[in-house]
């Protein structure tokens, strides 16, 4: 399993970390401010600012700031990706003046930032510029006035993902995903891309890639067989998505981890 990767931006102000799925149990300290965005959904248990623990099911695309002092505990038996920046207090004099944690579901630019700071942290030689141009752009996206409201996930919605889950190396389609949320599949498309800020496909090939690094990771089995297991068409279907989002192939991944 890979580690954490973490890099220090902006003179030290700035701490962006990378941090794989994997189980935990952590406390965020309460001296630093951070903004971060889930890259997969992760399940367990947390506690915001106080003792009390409640269940969590957090979708890709949820960002979230918390502002110095106040502290967040959370854990899960599996974890899930997850993008975290770390900033010295008032270095971002424009992020939220507020005493609570802040958060907004399915922010489509976001998502797209955590993904391409991600591929820049996992470079073998990280591009310092690129990575504190994207930064700077991903403190931008919290708003003074951010939205504190966090949607609640459905239900049937929580169906769709499961399905996903146990069958992504199946060749799903929009009709039987939609026949699970009940909805045509226009209505269908509309409301998963809201909730999660990418359309049915492109969370499905992300759900695939995550499966693949992890076979890679742990794994001797060749990588044809990796792309047929992951769901892919084949092997350089496969090589497409880690180019396309990884900025490297499947074999140099496997020779970086």
């Amino acid at each position: 399993m890979p580690a954490v990767l973490s890099q220090e931006l902006l003179d030290g102000r700035l701490c962006l970390q990378l941090l794989p799925r994997a189980a935990y149990s952590a406390r965020d300290p309460v001296q630093w401010q951070t903004l971060g965005v889930t890259l997969e959904r992760q399940q367990g248990v947390h506690a915001i600012d106080s003792d009390h623990r409640v269940d969590f099911d957090t979708l890709p695309g949820v960002l979230a700031y918390t502002p110095v002092g106040v502290e967040v505990f959370s854990e899960s038996a599996s974890g899930g990706e997850y993008l975290l920046m770390r900033l010295e207090p008032l270095a971002h004099q424009h992020l939220p003046s507020v005493d609570h944690r802040v958060q907004s579901s399915g922010n489509r630019r976001a998502l797209m930032l955590g993904r391409e700071l991600r591929r820049l942290l996992l470079a073998p030689q990280p591009d310092r510029l690129a990575l504190e141009q994207r930064a700077v752009e991903f403190v931008g996206l919290m708003n003074p006035q951010a939205n504190t409201a966090h949607r609640v996930m459905p239900r049937v919605f929580t169906r769709v993902l499961d399905q996903i889950a146990a069958q992504f190396h199946e060749p799903l389609t929009l009709g039987q995903l939609a026949a699970t949320y009940g909805q045509n599949e226009l209505r269908f498309l509309r409301d998963f891309t809201r909730a999660i800020g990418l359309t049915p496909h492109a969370y499905l090939v992300e759900v695939r890639l995550q499966a693949a690094r992890r076979m890679i990771e742990h794994t001797d089995l060749a990588l044809a067989d990796i792309a047929l297991d992951a769901g892919f068409a084949h092997q350089s279907h496969m090589g497409s998505a880690f180019r396309k989002y990884l900025a490297m192939t499947p074999s140099q991944y496997r020779s970086r981890f």
